[in-house]
């Protein structure tokens, strides 16, 4: 397999444990934000001065500006997620997440940065992102039969609470992905910056300011809308200093192959959502969250659905 396409692959299995890491590390929503943003910082430093600067990549304002507001996005989405897990678990939230993570950054891909460039690649487009979207809600499919009266009620309630959390943390997680190639789209970044080593200078320069926005915004979302200020600093935001990491190793690779021409924002972004595998079922098999046989026969063809859409959008330049 073409050693790019395994660099790819990369974040999807990094992504897809950062549920089942910081399931299992503990804590609030507030403090596995928080948590995962410092040791994405431990990351973004150690990139940044062994790696950027000793290879004299381009640092300058720009570079700062990009990284900051993406890391301020990446917080709102990643608290977002966090606070969706609660309510739905690891085995629902992160597939239904993926699957709006995909269909919103190949609309973006295809619309803002103008990857589809004929009716062709619009109508496979249009079909996968359909099958992703059937995919999505098999996963998500309750077993009625196992549910009733009040249980039933509060299912209702968190599910309805879940999805809410899940759409603003797609909506972060979309601007997030885009934002370094749209501001090259328009200009602010120059395809020269842009275009240094195949792109891998202009990604790793951003991981190291994307690393403090990511703080910044962890910070003001902990204290100002999840109001946990009293509790930022416990134990369990420590440990989750290990999500960070995971999380950080999926995000370099994602960067450096949204940039390398081999593979672009479309194949990388959507390799990158295949983790919907990795957390779907290590959810279930590896937090023993609970589902029927009648749901896991749903989960099962829905995942299909999701991974099969996903790898047409990603290559669908070899369908047209």
């Amino acid at each position: 397999m073409n050693a790019a396409i395994l660099l790819a692959l990369v974040p999807a299995l990094a992504w897809g444990s950062v549920g089942l890491v910081n399931t299992k590390m503990g804590g609030s929503a507030g403090q596995q934000t928080l948590g995962m943003t410092f040791g994405a910082l431990i990351f973004g430093l150690g990139t940044m001065f062994f790696y950027v600067m000793p290879n004299h990549a381009y640092m300058g304002s720009e570079i700062w500006v990009v990284g900051l507001v993406s890391g301020l996005v990446w917080a709102v989405g990643t608290a977002g997620q966090f606070l969706a897990i609660k309510d739905l678990g690891v085995s629902l939230a992160i597939p239904l997440s993926t699957a709006g993570q995909i269909v919103t950054n190949a609309l973006m891909a295809a619309i803002v940065l103008g990857d589809w460039k004929t009716g062709r690649m619009w109508a496979i487009g249009v079909i996968s992102i359909i099958a992703v979207v059937i995919g999505a809600t098999l996963i998500s499919a309750r077993d009625r039969a196992l549910n009733s009266g009040i249980n039933d009620q509060v299912q209702a309630n968190n599910m309805t609470k879940g999805l809410v959390y899940l759409a603003i943390s797609t909506a972060g997680f979309m601007f997030y992905f885009v934002l370094p190639n749209f501001l090259n789209k328009i200009g602010y970044i120059s395809d020269t910056i842009k275009s240094e080593h195949n792109g891998v200078d202009y990604m790793t320069a951003i991981v190291g300011p994307q690393a403090f926005g990511q703080v910044i915004g962890a910070f003001l979302i902990v204290i100002f809308v999840l109001k946990e200020a009293d509790k930022m600093f416990a134990k369990p935001t420590w440990k989750n200093i290990v999500t960070g990491l995971v999380w950080a190793i999926g995000n370099i690779f994602m960067f450096i192959s949204a940039a390398n021409p081999a593979i672009g924002q479309t194949i990388a972004t959507t390799f990158s959502q295949l983790g919907i595998i990795v957390a779907t079922f290590g959810g279930i098999y590896l937090l023993g969250e609970k589902k029927s046989s009648y749901q896991m026969r749903l989960i099962v063809i829905g995942t299909i659905l999701v991974v099969v859409g996903a790898i047409i959008i990603g290559n669908i330049n070899s369908f047209t």
